[in-house]
């Protein structure tokens, strides 16, 4: 399909109804006793998520996100008693997550205010029993206002304690919005995944939620490797598709960090790859598109790397193999001496869109008129229906906590 064709896709061709007893407000007590939906060569069958590895070819490569969920909502009270939510989005200043993050004293983000009408030019002001090391005050200061978010300068009175630390102590948690519940102190823990390292989203990969120690271990004694990229995944993940048809809707951008032993293992495997979760599809996939990039021009700088929304469907980037892509990056690495690609990517999967890598993919079930609802369509081809369907009759749980899937692509797979 043509961009101008897919720009004309209507999002209510992807609505369904979904009843809010269908929407997990809670995981199980086992993140791995998750029902487990298998689509495969159009028939779909179900089992339990313990069992996944069972589902899996021998010798397959697993891509996971590694990104971890930051206390992203930092609610301030002012003397009038107006409470204002200055909810952290990415850095400003330092950009780079990992310096903005082992900040001391102040640093800068992009952010999103609640009830910003309140809050005029003054200054914010937090004060925090810091576990008997004294009062930790928090303060936060607009310095620029756009369209789309309003940039923010914290700043705190302990030069011990890194920015990441200060989330910690006067953040919280960020759940979805459609739990309709506030973050309890278990979500700590059942809102990351067990291989969560690396700081930076305001949302969990929740494809990830499923797995325990025990999967992994299971993952590994079939002989099932495993790689790890970073998306941090940002706010505009929950944000519903407005507009009449796709064209008119912008997507978020999105910070990736992807390894290059990942990107070489992409490059070498031979067997099928495992893609978990939409947020590590979006980075791989994004992948085919840098290496074209570089194809075009080698010595690009890592700006000019970016991936924007309707890349994937304009010809020019469509006259490189899939492998040789991959090759360009790994040479990129080289000459540049760096052992991982950090780029952004604004990339929006939605039928019409051509996969150069998964063959599989491990996802829950999404919301009606979605983003990541078209993503599924464009994966299964337009089957995702079926599938909703029978998740519906057979009881399955919906969104971030709710129960899990493997769908196979039917003409890329390989055993």
């Amino acid at each position: 399909m043509k961009r101008k064709e897919i720009e004309q896709l209507h999002i209510t061709d992807y609505d369904y109804p979904l009843p809010d007893e269908r929407i997990a407000k809670y995981p199980l007590e086992k993140r791995d006793a998750s029902k487990l939906l298998l689509y495969d060569d159009g028939i779909i069958s179900e089992s339990i998520f313990s069992n996944l590895a069972d589902y899996i070819p021998s010798e397959s490569l697993m891509i996971f996100n590694n990104t971890r969920v930051i206390h992203a909502r930092l609610l301030f009270r002012k003397e009038t008693g107006a409470q204002i939510e200055v909810f952290c989005l990415s850095p400003a200043d330092p950009e780079d997550y990992a310096m903005n993050f082992a900040s001391k004293h102040h640093c800068s983000w992009h952010c999103m205010i609640g009830n910003a009408k309140r809050w005029k030019d003054d200054i914010l002001t937090m004060k925090i029993e810091n576990g008997g090391n004294g009062i930790l005050t928090l303060s936060a200061e607009k310095i620029a206002v756009t369209d789309k978010d309003t940039t923010v300068r914290f700043s705190w009175n302990d030069d011990t304690l890194s920015f990441s630390e200060i989330l910690e102590i006067a953040g919280k948690l960020p759940i979805p919005p459609y739990l309709n519940r506030p973050a309890e102190t278990k979500d700590d823990e059942t809102y990351q995944t067990v291989y969560s390292r690396i700081e930076g989203s305001v949302a969990a990969p929740t494809a990830g939620l499923h797995f325990t120690d025990d999967v992994m271990t299971s993952l590994r004694h079939k002989g099932i490797a495993t790689a790890e990229v970073t998306l941090h995944v940002g706010a505009g993940t929950f944000r519903p598709v407005k507009s009449e048809t796709i064209g008119e809707h912008e997507m978020h951008t999105e910070f990736i960090s992807v390894p290059k032993e990942t990107i070489k293992a992409i490059y070498e495997n031979k067997h099928p790859l495992v893609v978990v979760g939409t947020t590590s599809m979006r980075t791989i996939e994004s992948l085919y598109y840098i290496g074209a990039k570089l194809a075009i021009n080698p010595v690009a700088m890592p700006h000019e790397l970016f991936v924007s929304q309707w890349e994937p469907y304009e010809n020019f980037l469509h006259d490189i193999e899939a492998r040789q892509s991959l090759k360009n990056i790994l040479d990129y690495l080289d000459r540049n001496e760096t052992d991982h690609l950090i780029s952004a990517t604004q990339i929006m999967i939605v039928p019409g869109f051509r996969f150069h890598y998964a063959d599989a993919l491990i996802t829950n079930f999404h919301q009606p008129q979605s983003t990541l609802l078209l993503l599924i369509s464009a994966f299964v081809e337009d089957n995702w229906r079926v599938i909703y369907d029978y998740a519906l009759k057979s009881d399955f749980r919906f969104l971030s906590y709710g129960d899990s899937s493997l769908l196979w692509r039917t003409h890329n797979k390989m055993k």
